[in-house]
């Protein structure tokens, strides 16, 4: 029996973005933008073969320097982009990770953000097997594929990661079989509360 080809995902969670009314332009932050450089440096010795990302601003611009330095394009993919945000409560957030299928008026809920993800995901795995390939991407989105592979991964463990931006995760695959998780790489930020 021949070996599976292995196929690396790095997920770059984006770097700090201004706060905007429209969430799909709002651009990074001065300080987001100088922390593109740890982007860079964190892949500069790694063979990438392609970048995609969500169509959100501030997922290119975080990982646009890295793509930039191989002369590489960014492709983006609808299905990756963050959790549409509705009226938010206090209770909300629990409210969500408790329920996936719950989400407040205007929202949409995380099991449908984890559904489009991981069809994205999947076709990644398909369309790139035995490819490193770097993924633009949100806190949300990326909490809901690390729960996909780890149910356990929930509200904490999401909180743990919230105000880490950039954020950049690897996940290693045989095929579409995660074989291991590794965290290369993070910018702690303060949340406004």
């Amino acid at each position: 029996m021949t070996p599976q080809a292995i196929t690396t995902i790095i997920f770059v969670r984006h770097a700090q973005a201004a706060y905007s009314s429209d969430d799909r332009t709002r651009p990074l932050t001065e300080e987001g933008m100088e922390n593109r450089k740890i982007v860079a440096e964190t892949l500069r010795d790694r063979k990438i073969d392609a970048f995609l990302s969500s169509p959100y601003k501030r997922s290119m611009d975080t990982i646009r320097p890295a793509a930039e330095l191989r002369n590489m394009d960014i492709r983006t993919d609808e299905r990756l982009r963050e959790r549409q945000c509705g009226d938010f409560t206090s209770d909300s957030l629990a409210r969500r990770w408790a329920d996936f299928s719950w989400a407040e008026e205007n929202g949409e809920c995380l099991a449908s953000v984890q559904g489009r993800n991981m069809e994205a995901l999947r076709d990644v795995l398909r369309n790139y097997a035995g490819q490193t390939v770097v993924i633009g991407t949100h806190g949300t989105a990326l909490s809901t594929i690390l729960n996909f592979y780890n149910p356990l991964f929930g509200l904490q463990d999401f909180l743990r990661i919230v105000s880490w931006m950039p954020y950049i995760t690897e996940l290693t695959f045989e095929e579409d079989r995660l074989l291991e998780i590794k965290e290369l790489n993070h910018v702690e930020k303060d949340i406004p509360q």
